[in-house]
């Protein structure tokens, strides 16, 4: 099988191509980067720790990511775990003509749910079947992308999947109301991105992991994505860490990902590592974060958002990606010249989305 090449887009021509700046982002690029035509997708996601120990995930997208194939096709995912424990886990079809989003700036609204900002402030308004949330997010560490936010794909880089994280952190204004009735007022720390592609990510990607996070006066994205066979396999570690919000530290080349403890987790098939590295070397200074699982969050098989005879012919060809979330300690190291100069720890949340299939022994 021949070997088709896979790159991050950080050359001069690559940024010329799509008309960005290597040191700014402008408004537009959180606008709608897609026609939301068939083969395309994109979304925009926020997530947010709150002050009482829950969690909140909140995605608007133009479709589902299994089925790009489709025309516009608008769903939101609501996903709230409570502090103990429980759960609110919902998924919001909308029709088409109720969706609108704006190419100038992040404006996007299905019926009256609505996702705006301006790469500093946002807000939020989301109505999941009678649990009514509205959200005000302030930036704290400013809009940053791993060089274009581009990965290609193909002998002329024709295929591609776009990543901007718009917030890497912020300040989170969260209410939530069931049936318009008590409502309960949070704070946290908030997180924001928007992503956006041209083909199925299951052809592009075999599986990924990825978190976001903060430990004490530090904010953290960290991600490790692997190919599809067709592509190499190749890796593309991506990683982020800002101090009382300055980026100190952002190539992914300088980074040594590694995994302990992995066994197949029995719901979904999928190898999960009960702990996870990313190792940041550059020059003296050295950043050490480490991931331990201790809860499962959110278990979700790509199969459930197919119906009637798309599910049929997704089981017949052995579609079995699915998404898993985590929650853990996230331990941070930091060492000069080898010597172990700060130790923070806080609990973290990342995940593992797993597109192919599991190697066979």
């Amino acid at each position: 099988m021949k070997v088709l090449p896979a790159t991050l887009g950080a050359s001069d021509e690559h940024y010329r191509r799509l008309s960005i700046s290597r040191d700014r982002i402008e408004l537009w690029e959180d606008g709608m980067r897609t026609d939301g035509g068939k083969g395309t997708y994109e979304w925009w996601y926020f997530d947010a720790y709150l002050n009482d120990g829950s969690k909140l995930a909140i995605t608007f997208r133009t479709k589902p990511i299994i089925d790009v194939g489709k025309a516009l096709d608008p769903w939101i995912d609501f996903d709230l775990e409570r502090a103990d424990g429980t759960s609110v886990v919902k998924h919001l079809h909308i029709e088409p003509e109720h969706f609108s989003a704006s190419k100038e700036t992040c404006d996007v609204a299905m019926r009256s749910n609505t996702f705006k900002g301006d790469l500093h402030t946002y807000s939020i308004h989301v109505d999941a079947e009678g649990m009514v949330v509205d959200v005000s997010l302030t930036g704290i560490t400013p809009a940053w992308r791993p060089e274009t936010g581009y990965l290609f794909f193909g002998e002329r880089e024709e295929y591609y999947f776009a990543w901007l994280p718009s917030v890497p952190q912020g300040d989170a204004q969260v209410t939530i109301a069931v049936d318009g009735r008590n409502p309960q007022h949070y704070t946290g720390i908030g997180y924001h991105d928007h992503n956006w592609g041209n083909i199925s990510m299951l052809k592009l990607m075999h599986d990924w992991y990825w978190a976001r996070g903060k430990v004490g006066n530090y904010a953290l994205i960290a991600s490790y994505i692997i190919a599809e066979q067709r592509y190499g396999s190749k890796t593309f570690p991506v990683f982020m860490l800002a101090k009382d919000g300055r980026v100190i530290a952002d190539d992914g080349t300088k980074v040594r990902f590694s995994m302990r403890d992995v066994a197949i987790e029995p719901d979904t098939g999928k190898p999960v590592a009960n702990q996870v590295i990313y190792d940041y070397t550059d020059g003296a200074e050295r950043y050490v974060l480490t991931f331990t699982r201790e809860r499962d969050t959110l278990h979700y098989k790509f199969i459930e958002e197919l119906h009637g005879i798309k599910a049929l012919l997704a089981r017949l060809l052995r579609v079995d990606g699915a998404y898993l979330r985590f929650t853990g300690d996230l331990k941070f190291e930091h060492y000069q010249t080898d010597t172990l100069v700060e130790t923070q720890r806080d609990e973290s949340l990342w995940e593992l989305m797993y597109f192919g299939h599991v190697p066979r022994e």
